[in-house]
């Protein structure tokens, strides 16, 4: 048996690394098999050499973030766990700080994986970037943030939201309404992802400008988008030919970001995926850059990183 003592300085500390009931050192204890017992000002960690030495290394870093000002939550705990053990914890630092985009309720939107810190810069950097990973990751929401930043800070003029009309095996034809109408409902995590960012008030009036768009992809065949910031969602719904199409849409002072899922194609058999498509062709192509997110930059539920690898292992034992 080996123990560690760690002291902290300050009781506010101490009781975020706890969190509620306790919740967050319960769950060191339990994925490095230590017991963690606090006296006073003090954290004595005791347990196999190296898991104590882990433990010790997982908890200096959440209480490095905790001096940063961040607040603990069970996925950024359980990313800090995860990143000890594969032992890229000094990578973890570089995350904190860098916000994107402030919400119109006043919230700080910032990477909270690595796989979003490499996104974001990429963005940053690089004139169209493709994004492809499994649901829960950012993608989508993280490129909207950025596309608000550009906006405000009046590098764009425009912000252009798109997305295929391929769902899920469902046929547009036999819903009510004309196209706009139709394909309103699976543009909805777009006009979300806006609303949060720009407050409802606001995405309106920018929308009656012209500033703001959101529409199906038919809509922008035929255009040179200039000054815009694109983005194309569920772009693994997207054929050959409809990818290509989009991206020769591309004008001057313009930025495009690309994202989906691979995993979730809802074409027709037989039709093979833009998205998979363009990541092949455009892999070396300057100013563009393809970025590939893993369970590990799910920030939903942790349910939803389990399911993810379950499907993962699936897939792997039917090839």
């Amino acid at each position: 048996m080996f123990e560690q003592v760690l002291s902290i300085d300050r009781m506010e500390n101490a009781v975020s690394l706890f969190g509620s009931f306790d919740e967050n050192i319960r769950l060191i204890e339990s994925e490095f098999s230590v017991t963690v017992l606090n006296r006073g000002s003090d954290l004595k960690i005791s347990g196999e050499a190296e898991n104590v030495a882990k433990a010790t290394t997982a908890i200096e870093r959440l209480l490095a973030l905790i001096n940063k000002g961040e607040a603990l939550s069970d996925q950024n705990v359980r990313y800090v766990i995860s990143l000890v053990k594969d032992g890229e914890e000094d990578k973890l630092m570089s995350l904190s700080g860098d916000c994107v985009c402030i919400t119109s309720k006043g919230k700080p939107v910032k990477p909270k994986t690595l796989g979003q810190k490499k996104y974001v810069e990429a963005i940053r950097k690089n004139t169209i970037v493709l994004g492809a990973g499994p649901a829960g990751t950012g993608k989508t929401y993280l490129a909207v943030a950025m596309a608000v930043t550009a906006f405000r800070a009046k590098e764009v003029n425009r912000i252009i939201l798109t997305r295929p009309a391929v769902e899920a095996g469902e046929k547009l034809g036999f819903l009510p309404g004309d196209l706009q109408q139709k394909v309103d409902p699976y543009l909805r995590p777009l006009y979300d992802a806006l609303f949060d960012m720009l407050g409802a008030e606001a995405f309106a009036r920018y929308q009656e400008r012209g500033s703001i768009e959101v529409a199906p992809l038919a809509y922008m065949r035929g255009r040179t988008l200039d000054d815009s910031f694109i983005i194309l969602d569920e772009a693994q719904n997207t054929t050959r030919e409809q990818m290509k199409m989009f991206l020769t849409r591309l004008g001057f002072n313009s930025k495009m970001v690309v994202t989906g899922d691979v995993t979730q194609i809802d074409l027709p058999d037989g039709k093979r995926s833009g998205l998979t498509d363009a990541m092949r062709i455009l892999r070396n192509v300057p100013d563009v850059s393809i970025n590939t997110f893993t369970e590990k930059d799910v920030v939903r539920h942790k349910l939803v990183q389990d399911i993810i690898k379950a499907y993962e292992k699936n897939e792997e034992k039917r090839k």
